[in-house]
């Protein structure tokens, strides 16, 4: 990668800390934005120069954000399964739609942005999904479908001026996680641990440092995959059974593994939302039909076109790498 100044947002979670990394290795020059000053000391340990900014703010001065900029990697959204619709629309949608509007008239070349595959998740299999395979036709939650139109957004944006492109890295796990491991414990702690489909669906990790040596890759090899959404994991495909015993395990955790029937489990899945709904719930419910349909149903990526277009090829064992976070969290208590 030539010496460029790129633009790193969500900064200071698992992803964006390994972007940053990924990107001072390079020999990049990194601005890293963050809302929290006091987050900003770790960017700059590390090389980065940070920048204080809400991109959710409609006071956000994004053109002093991007200024001197040659390249944007868009990493920031709100990433849950259960929230107010408005939020995700302001913080997954229109932040991403001002930000690209600051990108093209502060002249910036190359912006990629962090989709999601939550945009393929639904009551079906989907083994080897391909560059070409569609997300499903109505998304589970408000995060998906909010990632699937800012994602829709930025590839139509991109332009002989303004190279643009998605990369949807699936189930991210590794130093930083806030949101894989954290589910998965929850469900460990349980003195039965419900399982839909009896936990036979298949599901693929990724180790945050491949997920961002794919999306550095991305940016250092635009324009020539302009207008393209690729798909990353980590190419081990296991069943949901097998990671969870072996999880607990790690945690030293002994829960009863119970089978839920999927037909049962899906009218259920409508029941907890609706009801969350009528009393304006701020809690995700225990089953939502998102859940279920990450749980319940196989999700994993064909990596054929990944390795066509960046070279890629997962480097990081990711179930490996969540059991020794696991075990790590666990030691101190922190999974406890």
């Amino acid at each position: 990668m030539s010496k460029r100044r790129i633009l790193v947002t969500g900064a200071t979670g698992g992803l964006g800390l390994a972007l940053v990394r990924e990107a001072l290795a390079r020999g990049a020059e990194v601005v890293a934005s963050v809302r929290d000053p006091a987050a900003g000391a770790q960017l700059q340990a590390l090389g980065a120069r940070f920048h204080r900014c809400d991109l959710a703010s409609p006071d956000a001065d994004l053109a002093a954000l991007i200024a001197g900029c040659d390249s944007v990697i868009h990493a920031a959204a709100l990433s849950a399964s259960w929230g107010r619709e408005a939020d995700f629309v302001a913080a997954n949608f229109t932040a991403t739609a001002r930000l690209l509007d600051a990108a093209r008239a502060a002249g910036v070349s190359r912006f990629v942005f962090v989709s999601s595959p939550s945009i393929f998740a639904g009551y079906r299999e989907r083994i080897g999904i391909a560059e070409h395979d569609l997300p499903e036709a109505a998304p589970l939650n408000a995060y998906a479908r909010t990632k699937l139109a800012a994602e829709r957004m930025v590839l139509a944006a991109s332009h002989e001026g303004l190279a643009t492109c998605a990369i949807r890295p699936r189930a991210l796990v590794g130093e930083g996680d806030r949101v894989i491991l954290p589910r998965l414990a929850a469900l460990a702690r349980r003195q039965r641990m419900p399982l839909p489909g009896g936990g036979r669906a298949l599901i693929e990790l990724t180790d945050l440092r491949d997920a961002a040596w794919a999306i550095c890759e991305a940016e250092a090899r635009l324009p020539a995959v302009a207008g393209c959404a690729i798909n990353i994991s980590g190419g081990q495909p296991i069943a949901v059974r097998d990671l969870a015993l072996r999880l607990a395990e790690a945690m030293g955790e002994r829960p009863r593994l119970a089978a839920v029937p999927l037909a049962l489990a899906r009218p259920l899945a409508r029941l907890a939302e609706t009801l969350a709904r009528l009393i304006a719930s701020p809690e995700e419910p225990v089953l939502t039909r998102y859940t279920l349909a990450t749980l319940g149903y196989s999700q994993t990526f064909d990596l054929a076109p990944a390795r066509r277009l960046l070279g890629y090829a997962p480097r990081h064992n990711a179930i490996a790498t969540l059991l020794a976070e696991a075990r790590r969290l666990a030691a101190t208590g922190a999974a406890a």
